[in-house]
């Protein structure tokens, strides 16, 4: 091993015990259990072990709840290729887990998957876990990279494989800067399966060995278009007290700096459409509150998601803040023009993809960076907005709530980009298949 591997193997463990006191409090306070927090450690349960049949054993890290939208897609098209294959799927967050196990559950794939926590890129941690979980195939989707648990897998004779691979243009110019440990962990991967040529290229620039690396496309979109049943719709409509004819935008997946700007454009808005709604679905639903209060010091009228549930509580409201995690796919179905967040902001934008398969017109700003194939897709059949800022933004928005014939010839176009990406789940599964074989 390089000095870089084991320099970082140094600093992780000292940073494992220094931090550990922090990292169990961490775990208390967010309703985390004392088996949760051994799963972390690499440790599980005999009768855990014990229910995980099938062969070959696929084991899938995705780190939160996006990642895990994108592995039941794939494990959908695996269960297909290997129907004896046994599934285990390992998330690092709380919501990631909670929405795995629900996913699931409701899958036809239910019985042959196991859902954990993914243990610490401690040495001693990965060592416990691979051992006790066996697998014959490790799967790490998106851009997860974490070098013990690559090499320990390994030097186990496991195989591995990055899959719905992809390299921002932003986060290249941090691992461009620790290539030499890059380079190292990469070689230790038996497959690369990326979303397109520049995740590909980017990935072989830090080292990933070229022979290896294969384009496949983003799984993502396989999963929303089979989400995008129409009587989703219609149960939103019905928990929203819609009618059907009030014009909705719906600002998804906001940043802190973006929401003022959200609430100046529908301020312009109401004042050409009064009957607008707006709905304002924060990346981390903790400052729902906070923006509860943004909303109501700007003289509008509001609601959060969660009061809904409430027994007798309709809505009246002209503003709903999603205080939920998992169900904004679902409300873009009402939208009749939509944002996404994290582009006007310099954050590198969000899935611009998950509104347009409900066929929607789709706004963003010029920060797209981590979305950037999505951002093609879009605008290679003429679905895309882009907008500068919001007085832009503004201006836009009220031309197609007020043309809304114009609106749907824009939703139709996003669509399509979408249906033209179909096939990328089945493809990486493919790449797993191999994998498993070899």
């Amino acid at each position: 091993m390089n000095l870089a591997y084991r320099a970082y193997n140094f600093f992780s463990a000292g940073l494992f015990v220094a931090f550990f006191p922090l990292f169990r409090f961490y775990f208390r306070t967010t309703g985390m259990s004392n088996q949760d927090l051994s799963q972390r450690l690499g440790l599980y349960s005999d009768e855990l072990v014990r229910s995980i049949s099938g062969s070959p054993r696929i084991w899938i890290h995705a780190v939160s709840v996006g990642e895990v939208s994108v592995a039941i897609a794939i494990i959908e098209s695996l269960v297909s290729l290997m129907p004896d294959c046994a599934i285990i799927l390992s998330t690092t967050t709380k919501p990631g887990q909670d929405f795995a196990k629900k996913k699931l559950k409701a899958g036809k794939f239910c019985s042959k998957a196991t859902c954990i926590y993914a243990p610490v890129d401690f040495i001693a941690s990965v060592r416990k876990a691979l051992s006790a979980i066996k697998p014959d195939v490790l799967v790490f989707l998106e851009t997860e990279i974490w070098p013990n648990w690559i090499v320990e897998a390994h030097k186990m004779g496991i195989k591995t494989a990055i899959v719905n691979g992809r390299i921002s243009v932003r986060t290249i110019k941090r691992y461009l800067k620790i290539r030499s440990l890059t380079k190292e962990v990469l070689k230790h991967i038996d497959a690369f399966s990326m979303i397109s040529k520049a995740d590909a290229q980017r990935i072989r620039m830090i080292g990933a060995p070229v022979k290896r690396v294969e384009i496949n496309g983003n799984a993502k979109y396989d999963l929303l278009l089979d989400q995008a049943d129409p009587g989703i719709k219609t149960e939103i409509k019905r928990l929203y007290n819609l009618s059907g004819d009030e014009p909705v935008f719906i600002a998804g997946s906001t940043r802190s700096s973006e929401e003022k700007i959200i609430i100046d454009v529908y301020r312009k808005i109401v004042q050409s459409v009064p009957e607008t709604l707006l709905f304002i679905a924060p990346r981390h639903v903790k400052r729902a509150h906070q923006i509860e209060c943004l909303v109501k010091t700007n003289g509008f009228s509001c609601r959060l998601r969660t009061d809904l549930d409430k027994k007798g509580c309709l809505r009246t409201e002209s503003v709903i803040i999603m205080d939920t995690i998992g169900e904004l796919q679902a409300i873009y179905s009402i939208a009749s023009i939509v944002f996404c967040g994290g582009s006007l902001a310099p954050l590198g934008g969000q899935n611009i993809l998950e509104p347009a398969v409900w066929g929607k017109p789709v706004f963003y700003g010029p920060s797209m960076e981590d979305f950037l194939d999505a951002k093609e897709l879009l605008e290679k059949t003429g679905g895309g907005i882009q907008v500068k800022d919001g007085s832009e933004l503004a201006e836009r928005a009220i031309y197609y709530l007020t043309h809304p014939d114009q609106a749907d010839i824009i939703g139709k176009s996003a669509k399509k980009a979408v249906i033209s990406n179909k096939g990328s789940a089945a493809k990486h599964a493919a790449v797993i298949d191999r994998l498993a074989r070899s």
